[in-house]
């Protein structure tokens, strides 16, 4: 059975710093694209960060670029997402996600086919 499990999330002031973790378990995705991707209440869910599966490559949205690090760590199955310079708009339920269909960087939500269950991060004014 294939988890992906979030953890890190909370409550943080504009200005600060959070650390997002995803933990993958039933299978290896060391090969393959992990992306971290956002809801906010009453908006689509949009697309954050991606890493390829080498760790070589990534991309950003452009509201989180220079702000947010994607990394991972393929010996423990396992992708962060570094988050600095939080800022209220900021504030939504965090997915972290798995493209096992594609390469690359890819950004859209049908391109992952697993995803974890979300973590809340909360960035007060």
């Amino acid at each position: 059975q294939v988890q992906l499990v979030e953890s890190g999330g909370g409550l943080v002031q504009a200005g600060g710093s959070l650390r997002l973790s995803c933990a993958a378990s039933g299978r290896t995705f060391s090969s393959y694209p992990m992306g971290w991707f956002r809801q906010a209440p009453g908006k689509e869910r949009e697309f954050v960060a991606v890493i390829s599966g080498s760790g070589g490559s990534t991309a950003y949205a452009d509201s989180v670029k220079g702000r947010f690090t994607i990394s991972r760590d393929n010996a423990k199955n396992t992708v962060y997402l570094q988050m600095n310079s939080l800022k209220p708009e900021d504030t939504a339920v965090y997915y972290c996600a798995a493209a096992t269909f594609i390469l690359g960087t890819p950004s859209r939500p049908h391109d992952y086919q697993y995803w974890g269950q979300g973590i809340q991060v909360t960035v007060s004014s």
